[in-house]
């Protein structure tokens, strides 16, 4: 049985609230890069399935088709959880190789361009009562000279160092609810010679005007904590060791 990779799919800002959409998707490779002219975002289904978050190259999606593919199209109907009503619902694609399109119930939603990292879009508007639909399209023509590709094959088949092709949503695919108010995102950054981190904290407009903590520890014991009011969507926070 496919592992569907049902775990927690960012560990470094866990929230309670999630809904896991990895699974089967109706799928369709659209080597003409037409599918918007024939507003696939606007079908019921599409002519194949697929196993998501595996590649359409990998034999765990289900498709295993090692050739071209220049544009590929998912689709998949979801329900939010009554339990998510009055928050903002955010969905979340681990990683789309490599120019990723985003319908919602057949309404555009957002774009992303970059085959390696995650990239989010609050969905709140777009959702209606009972069943919604999600529908991605991937386009990855590697074989374009514009379009970055590492070390994926431009070849047919693998090459010396170049490997088989990843085209698609490669990496978990969740919803979850949040505050209008939310943590958007943060990065840390040590200082060994204080010592002492540094906090950047990505706050939603909603959070400006709030208050923001942060405290650190070490063997369960409080080894420092600061706060401070948002005066923009960035707060910076130092923080003792």
């Amino acid at each position: 049985m496919t592992d569907l990779r049902l775990e927690y799919p960012r560990p470094n800002l866990v929230r309670d609230d999630w809904l896991c959409l990895n699974g089967e998707w109706d799928f369709e490779i659209d080597n003409a890069a037409s599918g918007e002219a024939r507003e696939f975002f606007d079908r019921d289904s599409l002519d194949a399935k697929i196993t998501v978050p595996y590649c359409p190259e990998s034999s765990l999606s289900g498709v295993g088709n090692r050739d071209y593919m220049r544009c590929v199209w998912y689709k998949k109907d979801f329900s939010v959880p009554e339990t998510w009503r009055g928050r903002r619902v955010i969905l979340h694609i681990g990683a789309v190789d490599w120019h990723a399109k985003l319908w919602v119930n057949g309404v555009y939603a957002a774009s992303h361009r970059g085959g390696y990292v995650p990239f989010d879009a609050d969905i709140t508007d777009l959702l209606g009562e009972g069943a919604n639909r999600v529908t991605v399209a991937a386009y990855d023509d590697v074989r374009d000279p514009a379009q970055p590709a590492g070390k994926q094959s431009k070849k047919f088949s693998s090459s010396g160092c170049h490997y088989t092709r990843t085209t698609g949503i490669w990496q978990s695919v969740w919803l979850e609810p949040v505050d209008a108010a939310h943590i958007v995102n943060f990065r840390v950054y040590p200082d060994i010679s204080s010592p002492s981190v540094s906090v950047q904290v990505k706050l939603s407009p909603a959070a400006i005007g709030q208050k923001v903590k942060i405290e650190t520890s070490f063997d369960v014991r409080e080894t420092g904590s600061a706060e401070a009011e948002a005066a923009s969507t960035s707060v910076t926070l130092s923080v003792p060791l």
